[in-house]
């Protein structure tokens, strides 16, 4: 028997994804409802120039959805949209992903039994279906991640977290690249909030194209891997 929860706000990062949210909308209005008594879309349009939130608004106003866009008026990076979105999001349980059909949000299914016993509960990717170049980078961050943050947990930047609401509002989040994955698995552990993780699958883009390997934003990821250790480390207070 699937494990629903009693409220789930879930945060969506938009950037020119209008291929996408023409499918994604009818799939969360069929979805959302077998894992939340009660929900809420966030998205968070990050720029977008091809009508991707206006799109989601009237394809949410048709299906009923309860929809909330968050708009950049200029693309401000994964990590704001992310944020972004995390902040606007009102309900008790809070989750994200990525709007591009890589992550089926039906496969919360699996992480949300494990809120019984935790308070953040992130995915890894079974086996990763992205081209090969993005597996040597999300290698190379996962390995800097591990050598820099001592962070015990497998893909941490796996776009796939469920967390109570008590965990976002104990901290701060700044990070304006993937780098945010991070970030909140490195502020909850210090919090000493129970984290959990689970295997989830991965699949191919479903259209569009993505932009999260382009140089600029690679490069953008590792700066702030190196100054967020030792911003966080001096700024974050006493373990509790």
């Amino acid at each position: 028997m699937t494990t629903r929860l009693p409220e789930l706000s879930l945060v969506l990062p938009v950037h020119n994804e209008a291929e996408n949210v023409t499918w994604l909308l009818p799939h969360l209005a069929a979805t959302l409802p077998t894992l939340a008594e009660r929900f809420e879309v966030v998205i968070v349009d990050d720029g977008s120039t091809d009508g991707s939130g206006k799109l989601a608004t009237s394809l949410a106003a048709d299906l009923g959805v309860d929809l909330r866009i968050v708009r950049h008026e200029r693309k401000s990076g994964y990590g704001a949209a992310v944020g972004d979105g995390l902040r606007a999001a009102r309900l008790t349980y809070v989750a994200f992903t990525d709007a591009d059909g890589q992550f089926e949000v039906a496969d919360f299914a699996i992480l949300v039994p494990l809120l019984a016993g935790a308070d953040l509960v992130g995915g890894w990717r079974e086996e990763r279906q992205d081209a090969a170049m993005r597996s040597v980078v999300s290698w190379v961050f996962n390995t800097l991640v591990l050598v820099l943050y001592r962070l015990p947990y497998r893909d941490i930047d796996c776009a796939m977290k469920v967390m109570r609401r008590e965990v976002l509002d104990s901290m701060e989040l700044h990070a304006h690249s993937a780098l945010i994955n991070t970030e909140l698995y490195y502020k909850a552990r210090h919090a000493g909030w129970r984290i959990a993780q689970h295997a989830v699958p991965h699949h191919a883009r479903r259209a569009g194209r993505r932009s999260g390997a382009r140089p600029r934003a690679i490069a953008r990821a590792i700066k702030e891997l190196i100054v967020f250790r030792w911003t966080m480390r001096r700024s974050l207070p006493a373990r509790r």
